[in-house]
């Protein structure tokens, strides 16, 4: 897990209890710091308390972020007390990260004036005035916590989990690697849409990548330690060697695209040509390099390549592309998620055994789809989400279930998992209706209410309801 770290803000109004702030300030820097964060925090010395309530307290405080500018991962504007709105716009109105707004609650029995917060109220305040600014923040229920709660806890991970996003989303670089076919008209997508996001697409030709296995030579150091990694990987038992050769030169020329042009994700066009040309699949190199957390989409979903980016960020896990593939019985909230082979090892209930893709082979003959990494999906919480680029706007969906565990047939071939999601018929009805294509993103825990925050407030891609 990634080392984050939170600069505190606490704020005041005069006619609430001071003595309130020293409190909050020990309190939240050590519950950040049990959890396992960093925290960052002005000097008690610099304002009154240490907190800020005017403009000028404000401003002193946005200096403290200026000096401080790229050593902190978000701010959390904590409220022991009311807080001023003037003084809180003031001291973050440029701070350029996510805020997590977080109150104090009052106590029964502890609701005379000298002890009383009225944080829930002062909330209010703060956000209707950062609302007015067009400053974005981030809220969480229950509207009030104290650090010390359970609650607290789940609202500081959702809150990392938003950064991580936000600090890897604002601008990144997605590759197309090979052209969309006319066969694969479910995969197109808007580049300058996506631009407009802050995200560069950069598009290049399979005969590029043809061009690089050619010149890779077989007993190179480069080549030798590609090839044990992936003999590491997953079980190769009864891969002709040739085929394992290819793959890794494969797999090498992936890794030298993905470094010259500096890319964070990419969608590769998987078929028909690699297996035509080059006489392997690819499916267990994209499931490698998502498994390294380098994300990988196969046949050129680039739009899912950018929310299985987000998920893997949120969630700190690898993500995949899968299929919504088949029903699971007569069972209406489960059904089967299918791919050929991509699926990250680290998702897999067990290892997985390459194959030869066997609809590759029943098309164009024996021996020209090695590299498919069949296996299982394992047993656990998981999040889903895709995307498409419609009228110039980027929109999502998200949801989530859990991956059951339960038997597929073994002569399924691929890699695929029982899903199990509440509403799934409505969800189907709505994800087909609503023009979204047949793959999705996923990715193991409950991590939805991140994503849609690090969307819809921070990044400004819109959300639709399944």
């Amino acid at each position: 897990m990634s080392k984050m770290t939170f600069a505190l803000y606490f704020g005041n109004r005069g006619f609430f209890p001071g003595s309130l702030i020293s409190q909050a300030r020990n309190e939240m820097a050590e519950t950040l710091k049990g959890l396992g964060y960093a925290s960052l925090i002005m000097d008690e010395a610099e304002t009154r308390y240490g907190a800020v309530e005017t403009p000028d307290e404000g401003r002193k405080y946005a200096a403290f972020l200026k000096e401080n500018r790229d050593k902190y991962d978000g701010v959390i504007l904590s409220l022991p007390n009311f807080g001023d709105e003037n003084g809180a716009i003031a001291a973050l109105e440029d701070c350029g990260v996510p805020i997590l707004i977080q109150a104090y609650p009052d106590e029964v029995g502890r609701m005379d004036f000298e002890n009383r917060r009225d944080a829930f109220c002062g909330k209010f305040s703060i956000m209707d005035v950062f609302y007015q600014y067009r400053l974005p923040f981030t809220v969480f229920k229950p509207h009030v916590v104290h650090p010390s709660a359970g609650a607290f806890e789940k609202q500081l991970d959702s809150f990392a989990a938003v950064c991580r996003i936000v600090k890897k989303m604002k601008r990144f670089t997605v590759g197309a690697v090979g052209a969309r076919t006319t066969a694969f008209k479910t995969v197109r997508f808007d580049e300058l849409a996506l631009q407009k996001h802050g995200i560069t697409t950069e598009a290049l030709d399979l005969s590029e990548l043809f061009m690089r296995v050619r010149d890779i030579k077989a007993g190179t150091e480069k080549f030798s330690l590609k090839k044990r990694r992936l003999e590491n990987y997953t079980n190769w038992t009864g891969v002709p060697a040739e085929k394992l050769d290819m793959l890794t030169k494969v797999s090498v020329a992936l890794d030298d695209i993905i470094d010259e042009y500096k890319l964070d994700c990419l969608a590769l066009r998987c078929w028909i040509e690699m297996e035509r040309e080059l006489g392997i699949s690819p499916c267990v190199l994209l499931s490698e390099l998502n498994d390294r957390g380098i994300v990988a989409a196969c046949e050129l979903d680039v739009c899912n390549a950018i929310p299985m980016y987000a998920l893997s960020l949120a969630s700190e896990l690898p993500a995949t592309c899968l299929d919504w593939n088949n029903n699971y019985g007569d069972d209406e909230n489960k059904c089967i998620l299918f791919h050929c082979g991509p699926v990250p090892q680290s998702l897999m209930a067990g290892k997985g055994r390459v194959i030869e893709h066997a609809m590759f082979a029943k098309s164009f003959g024996a021996g020209c789809g090695w590299g498919c990494n069949a296996g299982r999906i394992a047993e656990a919480p998981m999040t889903f989400a895709s995307l498409k680029t419609e009228d110039g706007r980027l929109v999502s969906y998200l949801g989530e279930g859990r991956f059951t565990g339960e038997p597929i047939e073994e002569g399924f071939f691929g890699c695929a998992g029982v899903v199990e999601i509440p509403g799934l018929q409505d969800k189907l009805l709505n994800i087909g209706k609503k023009g979204f294509r047949h793959h999705v993103g996923a990715t193991f825990g409950n991590v939805a209410v991140s994503v849609r925050e690090a969307f819809t407030t921070y990044l400004g891609y819109e959300m639709t309801e399944i």
